[in-house]
């Protein structure tokens, strides 16, 4: 998907209370950017990182500017996680994910506890799938989830695990930021639980799909699957 333009190239100085980062642009200007990402952002939010921020006009925002990449590695990591979905369905719908293509897309769909992000249907048989936006390099070449201990996502798994014994089809999807990833783990090390309940979940038929995504100035798309390693 398309990302806003134009992008504003500045400096990351620090990320503080979550959602607000201080940056210096290019011209020296200091300004407080939105940060849409509840995560730790290790190895991301780090001063220094080289970043671009978009700029809105809307008198009614508190804050003018948005974080959308910062760049690590020599990458961008677009860490906007209101954007993960989006750039999942655009995939979906327009076939660029081989093992969910052709199915009628319907997103935030209810289920249990839980809010899934898509509901899949082609004919009579019904998928649920779950995005989770991944930022994190654990070792050389493998990107990881999560970067900080998540109940919400072990719930995911959780309801996943349940919907694959009523019938569904059931995936987790891991959209992987991180340019240089040639596979993906759970970081076990981080939240062993997260990693405990993704080895259940595919013993219990859900499906773990991992995705590189190619990220730009311009945009950001769903790009080669990934091998996912759980030994």
């Amino acid at each position: 998907m398309k990302l806003p333009a134009p992008l504003i190239e500045g400096h990351l100085l620090r990320r503080y209370k979550r959602f607000l980062a201080e940056v210096e642009l290019a011209d020296g200007t200091l300004v407080t950017a939105h940060t849409p990402n509840t995560g730790s952002m290790r190895q991301c939010a780090v001063p220094g990182h080289r970043v671009l921020v978009s700029r809105s006009d809307n008198p009614k925002r508190k804050l003018a500017y948005t974080l959308e990449l910062i760049e690590v590695e020599g990458y961008w990591v677009d860490t906007h996680t209101h954007r993960t979905n989006r750039v999942v369905e655009e995939a979906l719908r327009g076939g660029a994910i081989a093992e969910l293509r052709d199915w009628r897309v319907t997103p935030e769909h209810v289920y249990g506890n839980s809010r899934i992000d898509f509901l899949l249907e082609k004919g009579e048989r019904k998928a649920l799938v779950e995005v989770k936006n991944v930022t994190l390099i654990c070792r050389p070449g493998v990107a990881c989830f999560p970067d900080a201990v998540t109940a919400r996502g072990q719930k995911h798994l959780i309801e996943l695990m349940r919907a694959a014994g009523q019938g569904y089809r059931a995936v987790i999807f891991f959209l992987v930021q991180r340019g240089e990833a040639q596979a993906f783990c759970p970081a076990d090390s981080i939240d062993p639980r997260y990693g405990e309940l993704l080895r259940q979940a595919q013993d219990c038929g859900v499906e773990i799909l991992a995705y590189r995504s190619r990220v730009s100035v311009a945009e950001n798309r769903v790009d080669v699957r990934l091998p996912v390693i759980l030994d």
